[in-house]
């Protein structure tokens, strides 16, 4: 198991199709709302099961002051077995070494509390994006 950042256009491709089955079609995200411009800038993530097959996809943007995670995804199949862990890890290391120290998602309600147990912290009221209720959440690094 690893997570790495994307180097490659086939990498980035995959990351794209990990996204699209979980967000498009298990969530019904529409496309145009999943896939933005923001992609163009963002540091893309993949998380390699044993077999070295990708299963899990994210991507980070500088916003501000901190580091901005999203589309942080899994493959059905390998959730709970600690590939989220390792790609927000990932992700972390990476805001770090960008010079940032404040680490910010918005995150799915019916997943908060896995970014609870990683150091993350509530701040906001819960709201709605793509029809999903979510909530604001940061952590310091």
């Amino acid at each position: 198991m690893k997570a790495i950042v994307t180097t490659t256009a086939k990498q980035k491709e995959q990351a794209f199709a990990i996204r699209h089955e979980v967000f498009v079609k298990e969530q019904n995200v529409p496309i145009e709302i999943e896939l933005d411009d923001y992609d163009e800038q963002a540091i893309h993530f993949l998380c390699y099961n044993d077999q070295n097959e990708p299963v899990g996809a994210s991507r980070i943007r500088f916003v501000d002051s901190y580091g901005k995670l999203e589309r942080i995804c899994v493959l059905k199949s390998f959730r709970g077995q600690s590939y989220g862990k390792q790609l927000v890890q990932k992700m972390e290391e990476e805001i770090i070494k960008n010079g940032f120290k404040l680490a910010r998602l918005n995150a799915q309600m019916d997943v908060a509390e896995f970014y609870e147990n990683l150091g993350y912290k509530v701040i906001s009221e819960p709201f709605s994006e793509a029809n999903i209720l979510h909530v604001t959440m940061e952590k310091s690094l």
